[in-house]
């Protein structure tokens, strides 16, 4: 019989912790796989911090290292500086790279670091019990803000690809989604450009990924799809926000 499909050797055979219909096992799968039709999984380091991205480090199949909340970019930028010929790269939640992470990696961006984020955005702070994070909605409910989100308090939701397409150390921004096949395919192409990017020299790369928080939403797993897809999408939309000058 022919084998359809497999599991990435970029993947530690093991079970995942997430909860029923978190997409991170999603893009997980689509880095590793990234990885090693690149052919760069032995020489990749990967950097998480705290939250459910801090779970990273028990599942890829390459060389981890774990930053406090926030400090990935600077530790990846160690790590590149010290290995340069190696690939390094952050996987970080929004409420860890926009929030507390927020100055290191734009000065990452600025200096034009030769690292690749792989940026997950569910709108909330997930592991740490669903607080607002600075890309929750207006009007979407959080621990923190139980009656929803208000531009009057909180202002508006941060655009995170869109402030860092101005970013002149940016060689490659993009955002996609993993809450339907055709995102996932898309989202993949992203990461392999990205991670392209820094294989080629070209400077700091980005994938901004809109994903599902079940749980913290308070939604089922198919509920959760639906309202990214109705919700997240028209105030953040997909598309590349930043290419290496001749790749366009």
């Amino acid at each position: 019989m022919a084998m359809v499909y497999e599991r990435s050797n970029g993947l530690v055979d093991v079970e995942t912790h997430y909860c029923p219909g978190c997409t991170h096992g999603v893009i997980h799968k689509l880095v590793a796989e990234v990885l090693e039709e690149l052919n760069i999984l032995d020489k990749s380091i990967g950097v998480c911090p705290v939250g459910c991205s801090a779970l990273a480090y028990k599942y890829f199949n390459c060389d981890m290292h774990q930053a406090s909340h926030g400090r990935a970019p600077a530790v990846a930028t160690g790590v590149k500086r010290v290995h340069p010929d190696s690939i390094v790269w952050t996987y970080q939640g929004d409420g860890d790279l926009a929030s507390i992470g927020t100055a290191e990696i734009i000065h990452a961006a600025h200096r034009g670091e030769k690292i690749t984020a792989i940026f997950v955005n569910n709108a909330i702070y997930g592991m740490t019990g669903g607080q607002m994070a600075p890309t929750t909605l207006i009007g979407q409910k959080a621990t923190t803000a139980p009656l929803g989100r208000t531009e009057e308090h909180s202002g508006k939701p941060l655009k995170v690809s869109e402030m860092f397409a101005t970013i002149p150390g940016a060689a490659f921004i993009e955002r996609t989604t993993v809450h339907n096949p055709a995102g996932i395919r898309k989202t993949k192409a992203a990461i392999k450009k990205a991670f392209q990017c820094q294989l080629e020299g070209k400077g700091f790369s980005m994938v901004e990924i809109l994903s599902t928080c079940p749980t913290n939403w308070g939604l089922t797993p198919i509920d959760s799809l639906k309202w990214l897809e109705d919700n997240m999408i028209p105030y953040y939309p997909l598309g590349n926000f930043r290419t290496p000058e001749g790749d366009e």
